[in-house]
């Protein structure tokens, strides 16, 4: 079953129109294809840009309510170990 679709109008300057036309002939494809893949990805990335906002700000909440971190050198001490033969675990937050 397909979602529902709603039609949507775009005013292009013309110099973005022959653009866009020349960049999906390149790939292929149509203007309107082209630019439906192109508003899905912004879409996409702008929702999770905001759910990492929206975590970053939850994160600063709890720091400011529990006073619990690392410091920089504990967390670059510990990414440093990645894929090395002496991996650390992730340190432990503390006040």
């Amino acid at each position: 079953m397909s979602a529902a679709t709603a039609n949507m109008s775009v005013k292009l300057e013309t110099d973005y129109k022959t653009r866009l036309e020349a960049i999906a002939l390149r790939h292929d494809s149509t203007p309107h294809a082209l630019a439906k893949t192109v508003l899905k990805r912004f879409i996409e990335s702008e929702d999770l840009r905001e759910q990492l906002r929206q975590d970053a700000l939850a994160g600063r909440k709890e720091y400011l309510d529990t006073g619990l971190h690392v410091t920089l050198k504990e967390a670059t001490d510990w990414m440093d170990s990645w894929f090395t033969d002496n991996e650390q675990e992730a340190p432990a937050c503390h006040k």
